[in-house]
């Protein structure tokens, strides 16, 4: 283990116990009993501070191999089509109004791996990083107007307040069963990803020097399909749509390692992770009349001014 993931652990173990402290009802160990604290520790809160792990290690994870593998600072795993995929999956489960708790997360995973496959189809074994990457695009422009429609389509206005209300990303009233949907597709996605962090450190010499070190493009591109389609696939199928982490935490952590994508891959997992339990205790805390922020809402106005600020400073860089 590298000292950036070390320090990293450290953090994420200090944070949990804080988060399963923290929200509308605060639980002082130090203080007189709580009624019903047991079942608001390990019932409410408990899976939901591990769902937030989850979720924002894949995201991390994907987002720092994603910016290998284009070899872009500003790549995220929204470029790959596969999580507006999985959100199209959903809203079309949410616009049949299927009853089943589990119809949701499996439409999502299935408009996931329909967009992996399409990427695969369409990128072939021959194409290139420039052309994988306008494909996988074509499925975000094409996924995220199928969406819409279903959207326009919705017959109720109930209907289409759930279908909103979900696509701003949340961690609220998840129980264990999210947590059993989206831990193993995530821990095989990050093991692929983990998997091409050599391919991805020869790539970052051109596309032609990775060949002449033994890198195989049509086996690099199926370990990145495979595995930012199972961790991004994952995190949209239990949370909604969770923006900016996969851009934010490579920036965040980069400094602290070699920068290498292979080193820079378990980092960007556990600070996502980190990331996306902070927000989601702060989401808990913050007063909000009618509810408690959205987790995506928040991530936005975080990702935003950072991604603004990473523009200004390589712009600034470039003259």
């Amino acid at each position: 283990m590298t000292r950036a993931s070390l320090w990293l652990t450290l953090a994420i173990a200090f944070a949990v116990p804080l988060s399963l402290l923290a929200g509308r009802v605060w639980i002082d160990p130090l203080g007189p009993a709580i009624a019903n604290a047991p079942v608001i520790l390990f019932e409410l809160r408990l899976p939901r501070a591990l769902l937030a792990l989850v979720v924002g290690a894949g995201l991390g994870g994907a987002g720092a191999a994603m910016q290998g593998y284009l070899r872009n600072p500003l790549a995220d795993p929204g470029l790959f089509g596969i999580a507006p995929g999985a959100a199209l999956g959903a809203v079309l489960a949410l616009l049949a109004a299927a009853s089943a708790l589990w119809v949701l997360p499996v439409a999502a995973l299935a408009g996931a791996a329909a967009a992996m496959a399409l990427l695969a189809l369409i990128a072939g074994r021959t194409a290139g990083v420039a052309l994988f990457t306008l494909a996988g695009m074509m499925i975000a422009s094409l996924a995220g107007a199928l969406t819409s429609l279903a959207i326009s389509l919705a017959p109720n206005p109930f209907a289409l307040s759930e279908i909103v209300t979900w696509l701003m990303g949340a961690l609220t009233d998840r129980s264990w069963r999210e947590v059993w949907i989206a831990a193993p597709p995530t821990l095989v996605g990050l093991a692929f990803l983990q998997r091409a962090g050599r391919d991805l450190d020869a790539l970052t010499l051109g596309e032609d020097a990775a060949r002449t070190l033994g890198v195989e493009p049509a086996r690099l591109r199926a370990k990145m399909i495979a595995g930012v389609g199972l961790t991004v696939g994952a995190g949209v199928a239990v949370a909604g749509i969770i923006g900016f982490v996969g851009l934010i935490v490579p920036h965040l952590v980069r400094g602290m390692t070699d920068r290498r994508p292979s080193q820079l891959i378990v980092p960007s997992a556990l600070a996502g992770a980190l990331l996306v339990l902070a927000a989601d205790s702060a989401c808990r805390i913050l007063p909000l009349a009618g509810g408690e922020l959205r987790l995506g809402i928040a991530l936005s106005l975080l990702g935003a001014p950072f991604f603004l600020a990473l523009l200004l400073r390589m712009r600034r860089d470039l003259t």
